[in-house]
């Protein structure tokens, strides 16, 4: 049976207006702006862009620095709005789209475990029933009651992934992340990216390692400027990708 979206991106554009010229204080950038004399250029991130994400999929989000991949990523975990068109997503979300997002750095591992938690829409039970799989995986007993703003950025992202990864969200989104830290927690973090998604999790996913992509996600967009180039199995549209980056066509 054919499964539903999970996510449904509809003819999405992003704006951003960027000041033509320097302002070196708030108090004469308001000024400017409130007499009308603040300039802008227009900037697309995206450009009327669509797709969707079966339930039970793996799609990456392939394209260069600068391509809308995490605008686009944002839009769809809710951090962002477009300026035209739709996302909708069908469920719940675990995203990882930036390091130490949705960390008070002030509080400890073991609190901001608790915090996290709360922020993905599960209780103090179900945190404190997963709370030693989640500081085993992360590898970080000798500092679960260190403050997370002494940690490294490879221990943040290793905490970030174990939460994002221990609970039952209905899509997973995950931006680059698996490229901070060490070789060997990449694996780990690919094994389990692996095993959940032989066990029918929808993963949305951005990497630059062409050959991680074709590991794990079965599809791939390729987003150019903000336009979207090809979409369809993750090692064709890669091989495209790739050829233009050759070519200096991308």
């Amino acid at each position: 049976m054919d499964q539903p979206n999970i996510v449904e991106v509809s003819h999405v554009s992003m704006r951003f207006n960027l000041a033509q010229e320097k302002t070196e204080t708030l108090k004469e950038y308001l000024v400017k702006l409130m007499r009308g004399k603040l300039m802008f250029n227009e900037f697309f991130a995206l450009k009327d862009v669509s797709f969707t994400v079966k339930k039970g999929e793996s799609v990456a989000l392939i394209g260069r620095n600068g391509s809308g991949k995490s605008t686009m990523l944002k839009i769809v975990a809710g951090v962002m709005y477009p300026s035209q068109g739709s996302c909708a997503v069908n469920g719940s979300i675990a995203p990882m789209i930036e390091l130490g997002a949705g960390f008070d750095m002030d509080l400890t591992a073991r609190e901001n475990v608790f915090l996290n938690g709360a922020v993905l829409g599960y209780d103090r039970a179900y945190m404190t029933e997963h709370f030693n799989s989640i500081i085993d995986f992360a590898e970080l007993w000798d500092f679960v009651d260190v403050p997370v703003k002494n940690f490294s950025s490879g221990m943040i992202t290793r905490l970030g992934f174990a939460i994002a990864t221990e609970v039952q969200a209905d899509l997973l989104v995950v931006d680059e992340v698996l490229a901070v830290g060490d070789f060997m927690f990449q694996q780990k973090c690919q094994q389990r990216l692996k095993k959940m998604l032989d066990g029918g999790a929808t993963l949305l996913f951005v990497s630059h390692d062409a050959n991680l992509v074709r590991q794990l996600c079965q599809r791939a967009v390729w987003l150019d400027h903000g336009v979207k180039r090809g979409d369809g199995p993750s090692d064709e549209v890669c091989t495209m990708y790739e050829e233009a980056m050759r070519k200096g066509e991308a």
